[in-house]
């Protein structure tokens, strides 16, 4: 994968974390768009915008795949980890 950006979307990045080997999705969820289902992220990053944070799921070149939105940066890893097991030993703050 490349560098991670440092804004996405029109938002800074606070943490990136890339779906390595070290990470199992659970499917606990499903992601859908107009086009059906939406695959397994290859990366996951938190962005901040004015009053809350979203979790955004990317593909393997930073482009946003779908998004949820939380009032906590601890409340976007929760989630992350809810759907990538081990995700949370690999997320890295944004410089």
């Amino acid at each position: 994968m490349t560098a991670a950006p440092s804004e996405l979307d029109g938002a800074k990045v606070i943490a990136t974390a890339v779906v390595d080997g070290t990470v199992r999705p659970t499917e606990a969820t499903v992601h859908s768009g107009p086009k059906g289902i939406i695959p397994s992220a290859s990366a996951l990053t938190i962005v901040e915008s004015e009053t809350s944070f979203y979790l955004f799921y990317c593909d393997r070149e930073w482009q946003v795949l779908t998004d949820t939105w939380h009032l906590s940066v601890s409340e976007a890893k929760a989630q992350a980890e809810f759907e990538y097991a081990g995700i949370s030993k690999v997320w890295k703050n944004a410089v």
